[in-house]
């Protein structure tokens, strides 16, 4: 579903993603873990095109594209394959909850405004927020407002979800209904991945952890495997401290 091959992504002298290549397969939850200013985020910035890589190609279904040839086009139908949510939600504020889920459906996919609404309800429900449709984002606690984005994410059924720190924004007592959302979403056939500091939650719910460390690929193996017996002492120190 997704094939990342030899991504490069560098900031001024800053090399912030060297040589990044993986595979991920159709409906594989991958939780991407690492110290901050590892690349975690980065990377999936390039996978959607928000940030564009300097060098490798990219590649989500059977669209792929090359970072050096590039077009407008290409990366309207790469983004397309994609949703995303992001650490500060980036909900429109002059919109309703409602509103900013039906937006993609209506102004990009062309979709009638009744269907749109009906299918945007329909995804509250699935978040647990059918009651508030027609509440403006400043009203909505941050767990709420990270739930109707994931809604927002969902709506365009994309092949690919990206998850960046969903949780890291908001106060404790919030983090348990975001996660339970993400939780409810894992159907193994959309392709989800997640940037996480939730070590629990990324060991519960993730087929694949992957370790990144100075804008590498450290460690990529499963849960069990990661967690229990790291092969590198990079993601051994880093295991440690994130325990204590």
């Amino acid at each position: 579903m997704l094939k990342i091959s030899h991504l490069h992504k560098s900031f001024g002298d800053n090399a912030v993603l060297r040589d990044i290549s993986l595979e991920v397969a159709q409906g594989q939850v991958v939780a991407i873990i690492g110290p901050s200013g590892s690349g975690k985020s980065t990377l999936l910035r390039c996978i959607n095109l928000l940030e564009k890589p300097d060098s490798g190609s990219l590649q989500i279904a059977d669209t792929e594209v090359q970072a050096a040839t590039l077009t407008r086009q290409q990366e309207t139908a790469l983004r397309a394959h994609t949703g995303m949510v992001f650490q500060h939600y980036n909900l429109f504020k002059n919109k309703t909850a409602l509103e900013n889920i039906t937006e993609a459906l209506i102004v990009g996919k062309k979709i009638a405004k009744a269907q749109a609404n009906e299918t945007g309800l329909q995804l509250l429900d699935r978040v647990g927020l059918r009651e508030k449709a027609h509440s403006y984002p400043a009203v909505l606690s941050g767990g709420q407002q990270q739930r109707v984005a994931i809604a927002r994410a969902l709506a365009v059924k994309p092949k690919v979800i990206l998850f960046d720190e969903p949780t890291s924004a908001l106060d404790p007592e919030l983090v348990g209904e975001v996660l339970q959302v993400i939780r409810s979403i894992v159907d193994h056939q959309t392709t989800l991945l997640l940037v996480t500091h939730e070590m629990s939650f990324a060991r519960d719910v993730a087929d694949r952890i992957i370790f990144m460390a100075d804008g590498a690929v450290v460690e990529d193996g499963t849960p069990e495997q990661v967690f229990n017996q790291p092969r590198h002492e990079r993601t051994r120190k880093f295991l440690s401290s994130s325990r204590s």
